[in-house]
């Protein structure tokens, strides 16, 4: 079968149309472009030379593009306008508008937040009854706290769940006259529990609450007398005190610093008598145990409590580890024989927190059980500033891109691998170890090297803590022992080079036959190969002679 005739099938159709649409009715066809194909409309598109595809779904860019070619605007005349946004900045924490909605919320439910109490006993309870109403009571404490997060959502600090901690916590509250909470200097209102000092009057109106603000040597007196005037303003009894500086003290003036008048809400920072005298005087009433002042020792995990004993005592006496949970029971320890000190376990209790990288921060959770480390550091670096990072730790980071905020904070990758690198914690693949870098670094801020302390809500932040600035080239203001060791290892002066290069050393001169091996007195004797040579040539000759 032969092949078609294409070219007669085209002449075939040509025929029919112009049969059709004669010459006659050429100028009426003109008229009536309907007939016409979009290539032959002379509407002043080139049709011939769009890519006409159907669209159904498109990227947002591609849509952003499309968006402004409809709107007839040229994208060049709108490129400033663009903001962009970095993936990696803010990750795990709240933005502003956010973090103001929750603390609304927080402080709308603030007077949900408590602590379970001891249910009411006398001499008739038996134990198993008195055990019964402590677990339904804490039970429906915890639904209540559970209802609140479900509810209201707002995020809770991990409380403590375990009835046995909260059981040593009111055997403390009822035997102690005076009840201490120790707070962090840095943070006292994250470890405050305004809840607690409600169940100590309510436990006997005799009972007195105290607050102790521990690490006060982070806090200038300014700042201290700051923090004295918002807690005299709420009614509150506060002292400053300091574990660390206390243990450094010498006894020496103990009978100078006896006749000191101790007043609270002062501001000052006492010292390790100063706070004991205040202990004796500080409760005027009726005691639990006469003759006997017994002041019990509350806190979160983490907060200087044993270190604030051992101080007082001027012994080990608990141990102090910087792992929350350390202590399992209470203790009574004397100081002296009307002074009794009652150490309470740390006890984590509910407070609002943003985000749980607050409370990785201030030491409520523990650092090498973290599985997340990137909202923790992201947040550090978000408080402290960027050359205040350079500074402790002698290292540059990457300044921001081009169309970055230039005064955004650096992200928890940019610190990681600055730290990394400059610290050789690299791992298998040739990486910087960054969950390594991130214990270091998470750890420096509990412990206050990198420091930054929280002002009360009536203050302004900027104006409570100001970091000091620190230019490159400026050469009053000394280095940290980071940076001092990473410039005098890239520094070299001439004088250097001079030593190096005229630098005398005495390698003698060789001799033949002069033997300067060390002697066999030395731990690694000389090896001798010369000998073994001579063995060698020996045993050679026997074997001739045997072969003969």
């Amino acid at each position: 079968m032969g092949k078609k005739n294409k070219s007669a099938n085209n002449s075939l159709g040509r025929s029919l149309i112009k049969d059709r649409f004669g010459s006659a009715n050429k100028t009426k066809r003109n008229k009536d472009s309907s007939m016409l194909h979009t290539a032959d409309v002379n509407d002043g598109y080139e049709w011939s030379r769009l890519n006409l595809q159907s669209v159904t779904e498109e990227s947002s860019f591609q849509e952003f593009l499309s968006t402004a070619e409809l709107a007839g605007t040229e994208f060049q005349a709108e490129k400033l306008n663009v903001t962009f946004v970095n993936p990696k900045s803010g990750i795990g924490l709240l933005s502003k508008e956010d973090e103001k909605r929750m603390k609304e919320t927080q402080d709308q439910n603030r007077q949900l937040l408590g602590i379970p109490r001891r249910p009411k006993w006398d001499s008739d309870t038996t134990t198993e009854q008195l055990q019964a109403a402590e677990r339904d009571s804490f039970l429906e404490w915890r639904r209540r706290l559970a209802k609140l997060q479900e509810v209201e959502d707002v995020l809770l600090t991990p409380y403590e769940k375990n009835l046995e901690f909260w059981r040593q916590l009111w055997r403390v509250v009822e035997r102690s006259d005076v009840v201490v909470q120790i707070v962090d200097a840095r943070n006292p209102l994250l470890f405050r529990c305004e809840d607690l000092e409600l169940y100590v009057k309510e436990v006997s109106c005799h009972k007195l609450n105290l607050l102790l603000v521990n690490k006060a040597d982070f806090l200038t007196p300014t700042q201290r007398e700051v923090w004295a005037t918002y807690f005299a303003g709420l009614g509150v009894q506060a002292v400053f005190f300091s574990a660390t500086e206390a243990a450094k003290e010498d006894d020496s003036d103990n009978e100078e610093s006896e006749e000191k008048r101790v007043e609270t809400n002062s501001g000052a920072l006492l010292s390790r008598e100063e706070l004991i005298t205040l202990f004796r005087t500080l409760h005027t009433g009726p005691k639990v145990s006469a003759g006997v002042t017994t002041i019990g020792l509350v806190g979160y995990p983490n907060v200087g409590k044993s270190s604030t004993i051992n101080a007082l005592l001027t012994c080990k006496k608990v141990s102090v580890s910087a792992t929350p949970g350390k202590t399992k029971h209470f203790q009574t320890l004397f100081l002296g024989q009307d002074l009794l000190l009652c150490d309470c376990p740390g006890l984590v209790m509910p407070s609002f927190v943003c985000t749980k990288a607050e409370m990785v921060v201030n030491g409520i959770l523990p650092i090498d059980q973290l599985r997340d480390h990137v909202p923790p550091v992201t947040l550090v670096a978000s408080l402290i500033p960027r050359h205040e990072l350079e500074y402790m730790y002698g290292i540059m980071l990457p300044a921001p891109m081009e169309g970055e905020d230039p005064l955004r904070p650096p992200t928890a990758e940019e610190l990681l691998n600055a730290y990394g690198y400059n610290r050789g914690f690299m791992t298998q693949n040739g990486q910087p170890d960054n969950p390594r870098s991130a214990r270091y670094v998470l750890k420096d801020f509990v412990k206050g090297k990198l420091l930054y302390c929280h002002a009360p809500p009536t203050y302004d932040q900027a104006q409570y803590h100001a970091f000091p600035e620190r230019t490159k080239h400026s050469s009053t203001v000394p280095l940290p022992p980071q940076g001092a060791r990473l410039l005098k290892a890239n520094k070299v002066t001439g004088d250097d080079l001079d030593k190096q290069f005229f630098q005398k050393v005495s390698v003698g001169v060789h001799q033949k036959g002069e033997d300067n091996r060390p002697s066999s007195s030395d731990t690694k004797p000389w090896k001798d190969h010369r000998n073994k040579r001579n063995k060698r040539e020996k045993l050679r000759r026997v074997y001739a002679h045997l072969d003969q």
